[in-house]
């Protein structure tokens, strides 16, 4: 057992060698988390008692797949994304990588999982996956280690492209306790017996930072030291540790990533303190950091574009400026990558966001832009236009569900049918259908609610020319407007572009509104040169309502039509 020496210089030696480990989490632990990413914080809200579901190990362990490749696997869990390691080249794949994730009662619990070819120079490419309901899952009632999930092909939900293996496990809070107190346990365990003497069991209270718990060390050695045989086992730290949150806490702050712990929050403060410690430590076998599942499975090329700043991940409502936009999935809990090629990317960026683009639209450039998109919209309806479609679908295959499709592909004569393409009856089911006090979503879309045109301008567009004048057209008597809710529908190239009504009414006007053909990205909205609401050819509704009062419905145009 461990009875250190006791001279001075031994004792500051193990206590600089501990400070020093925490000091390396510490520093890997910021490196990760760098900037305002939120994907690099495990745990940064207070948790209510009655909200904890528990601190699941979830365990990715292999895959069946249809050919050899290499392979790597992704998991998403509401605003986290974690990857496993690459595999060999094979067709079952075999990662055994792990990784504790918080569940919460009211919480994501929905987790994606995705599979990525990864023999690619540039490009990781997404090859099936599937989402499993972790809630759902560990209350199954059966006896098996692991159980096999169907990978989906991500263009079509009803096709099946191969299969993985997973276990997921909930840790009782006891037990998470003893976990956390093993590895604190260990790193102050020099000669690795699993017991701590007086010596290790001080070097690891003043590691700890607390002067108060410093000057009380043979009371506390003491009091951890049940059965009196000199040493503190795992179980007595533990129990030490547990007892002392409650009572005095012997640690006022996170050893890892530096965080000050609320004395009396236990809950969030043992969540803390086990999933940080995993982290920073990298205990954990699977990689965290990430936002979503297309930024873990990055290759080279696009992590140098992020380390030389030309591209970055954020969240927020201002994101769209960055090359990664972001978008929170309401359903599943989780953040999702909107996709977008890096040279249109660069090109809006270089036109909206920045004074050279805004020179270039004063002389001339305006024009040249409109005349462009509706040249490509009259490509777009022509026959040979057809052979762009599986491009397309290809490109977006995660964001294009073909099963909903009402028809096969081959059934688009021109790229633009396809465009406007119909679903399958019962596809978009309407919410509350008999009753007319509740408005509905409008389309498949980006959808942002905001009380007040003001808040609109302070949280989201910021060009300097909006407002509800410029935006209805003098045509419209604006005045009714003014204080009212706005509700924006932002569509992707990969959307359903059909519009439905998202209240019942009496259509009392329609007026068509002339105007640029200037993009609805984010990357646009958020210029501070340009204002695409109030300066995009566009078609204004007003709606007479019973229970919303005159609704005004406002269709941009694009490629040089309503979409």
């Amino acid at each position: 057992m461990g009875h250190g020496s006791s001279k001075e210089d031994e004792s500051v030696s193990r206590t600089s060698r501990f400070r020093k480990k925490f000091h390396l989490h510490r520093e890997r632990r910021r490196s990760r988390g760098n900037g305002s990413n939120p994907g690099s914080h495990h745990h940064n809200r207070v948790l209510n008692e009655e909200d904890f579901a528990g601190i699941a190990l979830l365990t990715l362990i292999s895959a069946e797949m249809k050919f050899k490749d290499k392979w790597l696997a992704c998991v998403s869990l509401g605003e986290q994304t974690f990857r496993t390691a690459i595999s060999d080249n094979t067709d079952k794949p075999i990662w055994n990588s792990e990784k504790k994730l918080l569940l919460e009662r009211n919480g994501p619990h929905v987790a994606r999982i995705s599979v990525f070819e990864t023999n690619r120079l540039s490009k990781s490419n997404l090859e099936g996956y599937c989402e499993v309901d972790l809630l759902v899952f560990l209350t199954k009632d059966s006896d098996a280690d692991s159980e096999v999930f169907d990978l989906l092909d991500p263009s079509s939900s009803n096709k099946i492209v191969g299969k993985i293996s997973l276990s997921c496990s909930v840790e009782d809070p006891i037990e998470t306790e003893k976990s956390f107190a093993r590895r604190i346990l260990s790193i102050v365990d020099y000669n690795q017996d699993g017991q701590l003497s007086f010596k290790e069991f001080s070097d690891l209270i003043s590691a700890f930072g607390n002067q108060v718990a410093a000057n009380k060390k043979e009371e506390l050695f003491k009091a951890a030291d049940k059965n009196g045989d000199g040493v503190v086992s795992v179980d007595e730290l533990a129990a030490l540790l547990a007892l002392q949150q409650e009572k005095e806490p012997l640690m006022n702050c996170c050893p890892v990533c530096g965080e000050t712990l609320e004395v009396a929050d236990t809950v969030n403060t043992m969540i803390h303190l086990t999933l940080c410690f995993d982290e920073g430590t990298g205990n954990q076998v699977m990689t965290g950091g990430f936002l979503t599942d297309k930024q873990a499975s990055n290759v080279w090329m696009f992590k140098l574009s992020e380390w030389g700043h030309f591209s970055s991940y954020d969240v927020g409502l201002n994101s769209g400026s960055r090359a990664h936009i972001l978008v929170f999935d309401r359903r599943t809990k989780r953040l999702v990558e909107e996709l977008i090629d890096v040279k249109i990317v660069m090109s809006m960026r270089a036109i909206y966001q920045s004074k050279i683009g805004l020179g270039l639209m004063d002389i001339g450039t305006k024009e040249l832009l409109k005349s462009i998109s509706e040249k490509q919209g009259r490509k777009m309806n022509s026959v040979e236009s057809s052979k762009e479609i599986p491009k397309f679908v290809n490109f977006f295959k995660d964001q294009i569900n073909l099963a909903d499709v009402k028809y096969p592909l081959e059934h688009f004569k021109t790229f633009n049918e396809f465009f406007i393409r119909e679903l399958k009856p019962g596809a978009r089911p309407i919410d509350c259908m008999e009753r007319e006090e509740v408005a509905v979503c409008a389309a498949d879309s980006r959808l942002m609610a905001f009380k007040s045109v003001e808040d609109s301008l302070r949280f989201w567009i910021k060009g300097q020319k909006f407002s509800i004048q410029g935006l209805l057209g003098n045509d419209i008597c604006s005045n009714s407007f003014l204080n009212g809710t706005m509700v924006i529908f932002r569509l992707a190239p990969q959307d359903y572009h059909r519009f439905h009504l998202p209240v019942s009414g009496i259509i009392e006007q329609f007026v068509d509104i002339p105007g640029c053909l200037y993009t609805v990205n984010p990357i646009a909205v958020n210029s501070k040169y340009c204002n695409v609401f109030t300066e995009n050819k566009r078609v204004v509704s007003i709606i007479s309502t019973a229970h919303f009062g005159k609704c005004d419905i406002t269709v941009p145009a694009l490629d040089g039509r309503y979409s």
